[in-house]
């Protein structure tokens, strides 16, 4: 007798819940059925493949020599049918053109995004970049976690095996001070002269980023005094006029702090920032290496 060849992955997948957890209350309710209408379903798939799967008795749940044959092929089944929906999603994402791009701070910077986009946009005419603001706790805006696609980001950043750039900005950090501070009649600050300021840091957990805007490769060696932690534009304006540190900042981002009461001054002895879009090393989707490759155009057309 020829068997039946129009099994359901759903009736794979309740005898795999059975077959994994030998009791049907169990497995009813790990795939959110009633018993009664999981058991209904394993005895119709039974008479289907002309065979019983599971000796039930007072003991409990036991597969048959039938049931043993099958269980590596279902779980097969089921594992390619899990790599096709991946599949099916990526496509459609792609067709869709969903693009979350994450940022800490605001690209703004001579209109940096709508240039990338543009370009982005001719490659992929129905595409729809999505931007997501992303806290100063992740230093990879949302690219360790998988929330974000591409990211505007802040060299060095973390864990750099895991992750391609293209530097879309090079600029000079100044210093942000508040204005009644004695070195803020200052035209030019040396970095030397602000060692035993109180500076205030980015939270902790990115350390290298957080090492970088404290400068500590300009200290030689002497520990940063920190006078308290910030994980936004708002808190360090706030922490700035409150007196309770300075902070190194990128030029593009300095308007973000001088809104009244905070000045900001060139200062010497310290490298220059890098503002990059990045992506996960791993990820090869057009939409991603597109989004790249506009970026390194725009980031090239500035420079020239």
């Amino acid at each position: 007798m020829a068997m039946t060849t129009d099994v359901h992955g759903r009736d794979l997948r309740y005898f795999l819940a059975v077959a994994e957890e030998l009791h049907f209350t169990r497995a009813a309710e790990r795939l959110y059925v009633s018993q009664p209408a999981l058991s209904k379903q394993i005895r119709a798939l039974e008479r289907q493949l002309g065979a019983p799967l599971f000796d039930r008795d007072r003991q409990g749940v036991r597969l048959t020599e039938v049931g043993t044959a099958l269980l590596p092929h279902a779980r097969a089944v089921l594992a390619a049918w899990d790599e096709a929906e991946h599949a099916v999603r990526t496509a459609r994402e792609e067709a869709s053109g969903t693009l979350v791009v994450g940022m800490s701070t605001s690209p703004g910077r001579g209109g940096l995004l709508p240039a990338i986009r543009s370009r982005f946009t001719e490659a992929h005419p129905r595409a729809a970049p999505r931007l997501r603001q992303i806290g100063w706790e992740d230093p990879t805006a949302g690219l360790a976690d998988g929330s974000s696609d591409v990211a505007f980001v802040w060299l060095p950043l973390a864990g750099p095996e895991r992750f391609r750039w293209v530097v879309v900005a090079t600029e000079p950090r100044l210093v942000a001070l508040p204005e009644g501070h004695p070195l803020a009649a200052r035209a030019r600050i040396d970095f030397a002269e602000l060692l035993d300021e109180p500076f205030l840091a980015l939270p902790d957990t990115g350390p290298e980023l957080r090492d970088y805007w404290l400068a500590v490769d300009a200290r030689h060696g002497r520990p940063p005094v920190v006078g308290a932690e910030i994980a936004s534009a708002d808190e360090t304006y706030e922490a700035l006029v409150g007196g309770l540190g300075i902070c190194l900042v990128a030029t593009g981002n300095a308007p973000l702090l001088t809104r009244g009461g905070v000045v900001t001054r060139p200062v010497d002895g310290v490298s220059e920032s890098r503002f990059a879009l990045a992506w996960r090393a791993d990820d090869t989707r057009p939409l991603v290496r597109d989004y790249a490759r506009a970026a390194a155009d725009v980031a090239a057309s500035t420079r020239t």
